[in-house]
């Protein structure tokens, strides 16, 4: 599960890097200030639990249930919550919104709220 959690979080930073550069200087005369943002918040949201994952992978030693729940949870949120935003962002600036991405995110962002919610769990006594 550390390698899981490790390759995750690099392959999420990696990639929130591309798309941080991808959006302040490809999309910054394609999107609105309002799209903009939100573009930034999947990259930041990204970031900060690609981090997350590779602070995890390295300190996580033992085998627990919990461990896992934790590390998929980010890595399903990252997914749903970032992705989703990304999807709604640039369909929307191509005039073609794609609806079904709007209750992802918020799906997104409840698995972050679990993962770091399990994480509080397992290090209360």
């Amino acid at each position: 599960m550390n390698t899981i959690a490790l390759i995750s979080g690099a392959t999420f930073g990696l990639t929130s890097v591309i798309l941080g550069a991808f959006g302040a200087h490809l999309l910054k005369k394609k999107l609105t200030k309002d799209q903009l943002q939100s573009f930034e918040t999947g990259v930041k949201y990204q970031m900060y639990h690609a981090i997350i994952l590779l602070l995890l992978g390295f300190q996580l030693n033992d085998k627990t249930t919990i461990n896992n729940y934790i590390i998929y949870a980010f890595i399903t949120g990252i997914i749903l919550f970032s992705f989703s935003i990304y999807g709604l962002v640039i369909s929307s600036a191509n005039n073609k919104k794609i609806k079904i991405l709007g209750p992802v995110t918020p799906l997104g962002g409840l698995f972050l709220i679990i993962g770091w919610a399990l994480l509080i769990y397992k290090f209360c006594p």
